[in-house]
């Protein structure tokens, strides 16, 4: 069962834009909480409670219980607005959820043992092709993260990680089922080769004479005497 953190809300009194933007001047971050064919509530965040939610990476795949004037909503969050100069948050979208609602989230992808992977070791780079992997599931069963064991995989470069590699735990579901998508990469270094400056020098001049003799003339025009 996916963790349930907690979230200590307001509500807020007023719907609409001059409210929201009161609730801001006053520190507090708008949010609301719909779904399950029951009213929408309005609520304020903490803008510290919020942001230490986003710092963690999994915000969007993370189970709430939401604190409302003593009563809790479970919800998973849908939608984020940040301000488009400061990157604060300035509202957040709830959806009430139930251990069988069904979703669909971004998992957060982690690499682990990278240092013994062969393909490491003889210079090869990870490179990762998706931070993130989308799922479908029931609310009560997102996965907190994926974690791929690069050392057991025994990767060299060129070799690559796919979505096969991952695995998913009962009732969670790829939502790309088409094709055996690449995850990471074991990608060859990349070398670039300086020229010395005794190359570089040495480019763009003429032969000159032996040191010690004077350069040959040329003939002058019109060949030898008459």
């Amino acid at each position: 069962m996916a963790d349930i953190l907690k979230l200590a809300a307001e509500p807020k009194q007023r719907a609409g834009k001059g409210a929201a933007r009161a609730e801001r001047r006053a520190g507090r971050v708008p949010a609301v909480i719909y779904g399950a064919k029951k009213d929408p509530v309005m609520i304020t965040l903490e803008p510290r409670d919020l942001q230490r939610e986003l710092t963690g990476g999994s915000f969007f795949s993370t189970i709430y219980d939401v604190g409302v004037e003593g009563k809790n909503e479970r919800v998973l969050p849908r939608d984020l607005q940040l301000h488009p100069v400061t990157d604060r948050p300035m509202h957040v979208d709830f959806l009430r959820v139930s251990a069988t609602t069904k979703v669909t989230v971004e998992v957060p992808v982690i690499f682990v043992n990278d240092d013994n992977v062969p393909g490491i070791k003889r210079g090869g780079l990870l490179n990762v092709v998706r931070y993130a992997v989308e799922v479908s599931c029931n609310a009560d069963s997102i996965p907190g993260e994926f974690q791929i064991d690069l050392e057991a995989l025994n990767l060299d470069i060129g070799d690559s990680v796919h979505a096969s590699d991952l695995s998913l735990p009962e009732g969670v579901e790829l939502t790309i089922t088409d094709r055996d998508f690449t995850i990471a990469t074991i990608a060859a270094p990349t070398v670039v080769a300086e020229e010395s400056e005794g190359e570089e020098a040495a480019e763009g001049e003429a032969p000159g004479a032996p040191e010690g003799e004077a350069p040959a003339e040329a003939p002058a025009e019109g060949g030898g005497e008459e």
